[in-house]
């Protein structure tokens, strides 16, 4: 087997289920992550179908999955008053499976870190091409030369920046910011309240406070959190019902997180050596899909890799082969339409849309069926065979 050192950029849920395979697989694995460790906590992500209960089995989680889940109850819209206008289905915020983020990155971590090196509070600064490899340099360890890099660092990837170039050719921004904040909220029940453009969500799975609203501007940079909590001030200035309360909490909130919401739209995913995955690749902020086609695309990428023998141009061109259109999902979403239509109108169809059950069974169907959309190999059964490789 060729090409058999990697390098993955990311420790989230993409980059470490990637190492899991490809330790399996026989390939030389360091994971390199910014942040001092696993990232603990974090919105709930999910898991839908059976495409992902057969990635999670294989990997040999899926039952350390499921103990990990959180319930998704359904919840209500109110008015200004506190009234009860619109009652939401569960299935809506969370899939078959809705687990906090942090739990299913604790589960990955617990499985690789024996046969896997993790490098955490570091960062890759350099990418060099060359013949022989990729020839990196980090912020702050040595400069080494590996096989194969990966870029599995989010939508806001700085693998793929240095390997293919500026983010703003690749990601777009829907007209829509969020944000997660750690206030603290009286009550458990999952409450909503919208005005046309914005809607502020309590006691959800994603964080104690989230908050949803229309803007043309991408947000502060992501350093910048004084900033950032300031344009939430601003957006949701004047709102009614229990938002003045929860603006003069935002101040003193430790665990804050604002963000675009954004899509990746990229026309290929690898440039010589260097390969993206997960939101790198094909990122939708809040498009609910996002979590599953980490999973299921690390899958496919080592098992390409592996059967090709470690043929980085093969491997490459198959992942995207196989994958592209069962990823073609997260091109389609913009969460922000839904969480805050920008007209009253808007939001009466919605509310309706949430509350009749002859609309919204079929539209929880329509959100599942992209889950199940993929001819997912058995890639040990075919490494078992000579002739399939």
């Amino acid at each position: 087997m060729q090409n058999t050192r990697v390098l993955v950029s990311g420790a989230s849920i993409a980059g470490p289920t990637l190492a899991h395979w490809l330790a399996r697989y026989g390939f030389d694995v360091t994971v390199v992550e910014k942040a001092p460790g696993v990232r603990p906590g974090g919105q709930a992500v999910d898991f839908k179908g059976a495409v992902h209960r057969a990635v999670l089995g294989r990997t040999g989680i899926l039952d350390a999955v499921r103990a990990a889940a959180v319930p998704s109850p359904d919840g209500v819209v109110v008015d200004a008053r506190g009234r009860t206008v619109a009652t939401v289905p569960g299935a809506f915020g969370g899939g078959e499976i809705n687990v906090p983020r942090g739990e299913v990155a604790r589960v990955l971590h617990e499985l690789t870190a024996g046969r896997c090196t993790y490098v955490f509070g570091d960062s890759i600064a350099g990418l060099d091409q060359a013949t022989d490899g990729v020839h990196v340099t980090f912020e702050h360890r040595a400069p080494a030369t590996y096989d194969v890099v990966v870029g599995a660092d989010g939508i806001h990837s700085n693998v793929r920046r240095l390997a293919f170039g500026p983010e703003e050719q690749f990601v777009t921004h829907l007209g829509y910011a969020y944000a997660l904040a750690d206030l603290p909220v009286d009550g458990a029940d999952e409450v909503a309240y919208s005005e046309p453009g914005r809607t502020v969500l309590l006691g959800s799975g994603k964080a104690p406070a989230f908050f949803v609203y229309a803007t043309a501007d991408r947000p502060a940079p992501r350093d910048d959190v004084d900033a950032q909590k300031a344009e939430l001030s601003a957006a949701f200035a004047g709102a009614g019902w229990r938002v003045p309360e929860l603006l003069a909490q935002l101040p003193a909130a430790e665990d804050f997180y604002l963000d675009s919401i954004a899509r990746v739209t990229t026309d290929r995913w690898s440039e010589g050596r260097v390969v993206l995955l997960g939101d790198a690749a094909y990122g939708n902020t809040l498009g609910g899909y996002g979590t599953g086609l980490a999973l299921v695309g690390a899958y496919v990428l080592a098992g390409e890799l592996a059967l090709t023998g470690g043929d980085h141009r093969v491997a490459f061109a198959r992942y995207r082969e196989r994958f592209a259109a069962y990823a073609s999902v997260s091109e389609k979403v913009n969460a922000g339409r839904i969480l805050a239509p920008r007209t009253r109108l808007g939001l009466r169809v919605r509310n309706l849309g949430f509350s009749t059950a002859a609309l919204a069974a079929p539209l929880l169907a329509l959100l599942e069926r992209p889950a199940a959309n993929l001819d997912l190999p058995d890639y040990e059964a075919l490494l078992a065979t000579p002739t399939s490789v």
